[in-house]
């Protein structure tokens, strides 16, 4: 399940998600009794499966007092089957919690925290619009092991405006000194109707992006951390157990505003996709007639190798041919000829029931699943 928590106190320039600045009091139980209200609604095609992992983001979720995050999983919890094992992630600025905070979040039932550190250059920070300082980001990371997490997931940015590889190189270290056991290493990218996008900042030129990715793959490697997912990398028994559903096209159910939902409907050979309404006020107001999805559909037969690949390619174990037949519904022969393309342009290696990406295949991801949209595996096989 996913959480959507709408609200920052400033709207940072790349940031092309749906999250909007405060401009008054903070509607905390209104959105709660919200939330609640549109799971009810989902019910009935989630019933008698079990809810694995919860993460709630945002938006900035620190936001929300612990009372508030005790209240929505006591209320998820009361409606749905949640594994006593759940894994349960709360993302949170190191700008807008008070330190001992993280405790009373901890005994609401939150188990994961996410930070979002972004770097640890005060003059980074500041071009990237974060309210927070590399000190304050020091001190939040410490506060959030005290409080006795085991599991903790801190965003880094890279390719950043005027970074250099040794600029990139001490952020990353700054983090791993921490030993949280994951990151999430993401390359900024200037996004369509951003601050950014409407005035571009200079990037670091193509040569030291590439740099920088082989300089980060060591450092990585050098601390025993693997790269699980395209962005992610982790100590082993530390991956996100919630992104890594994402990831094996696994379904999910999302409640707030403009949060996503894919649900399969295996008796009927269904796949079907929700929106919620995005604008807050919106979202709230639904609660009047309960009209809170904005968006339904249906994802075809002709979709589904492509939506699969576009997730699963992300990660990097193999994909077994039964695995994609589970999810998709779909035959492994109507993928054969893609698959054989890729293989011939050294994207994919293909050994026996498995397709594995390689890393070839890994820095030009977007050209091989590229691939799976440019076919229509269904109806070339009519």
């Amino acid at each position: 399940m996913y959480v959507h928590i709408p609200w920052c106190v400033v709207k940072c320039p790349y940031c092309d998600f749906n999250s909007h600045a405060l401009t008054g009091d903070l509607p905390e139980q209104p959105y709660i009794d919200a939330l609640l209200q549109d799971l009810e609604l989902d019910l009935a095609d989630v019933w008698g499966r079990t809810v694995h992992s919860v993460f709630i983001g945002g938006g900035t979720p620190s936001l929300f007092e612990a009372r508030a995050i005790d209240q929505l999983l006591s209320g998820i919890g009361a409606r749905v089957n949640l594994s006593p094992n759940a894994e349960i992630t709360l993302e949170a600025n190191p700008g807008t919690v008070e330190h001992d905070r993280f405790e009373a979040y901890r005994d609401a039932g939150v188990n994961r925290v996410s930070l979002g550190i972004q770097s640890l250059n005060d003059q980074h920070l500041t071009t990237l619009g974060r309210i927070h300082s590399a000190d304050e980001a020091q001190h939040a990371i410490e506060a959030v092991k005290s409080a006795g997490f085991a599991r903790i997931n801190l965003d880094l940015m890279w390719g950043l405006p005027e970074q250099t590889v040794a600029m990139m190189e001490s952020d990353l270290l700054g983090v791993l000194a921490h030993q949280t056991g994951h990151v999430s290493h993401y390359q900024l990218t200037i996004e369509p109707n951003t601050v950014f996008a409407a005035q571009p900042p200079a990037l670091p030129d193509e040569d030291t992006v590439i740099a920088m990715g082989e300089r980060a793959a060591a450092l990585f490697e050098a601390h025993s951390h693997q790269p699980y997912e395209i962005s992610a990398w982790a100590l082993p028994g530390h991956e996100a157990r919630h992104n890594l559903n994402y990831w094996r096209y696994g379904d999910y159910l999302g409640i707030g505003a403009g949060a996503h939902s894919k649900l399969t409907l295996a008796q009927d050979n269904r796949i079907i996709r929700r929106r919620r309404k995005l604008v807050p006020h919106s979202y709230l107001n639904a609660v009047q007639d309960q009209s809170f999805v904005a968006e339904a559909s249906e994802v075809g037969e002709s979709d589904r190798a492509f939506e699969f690949f576009l997730n699963r390619f992300r990660l990097a174990a193999p994909i077994a041919y039964d695995e994609f037949e589970t999810r998709t519904g779909l035959s492994r022969h109507t993928i054969a000829p893609t698959l054989e393309k890729a293989a011939s342009l050294g994207l994919v290696s293909l050994s026996g029931d498995t397709i594995a990406r390689t890393s070839f295949g890994a820095r030009y991801l977007n050209d091989l699943q590229q691939l799976f949209l440019e076919s229509d595996p269904i109806k070339r096989t009519l």
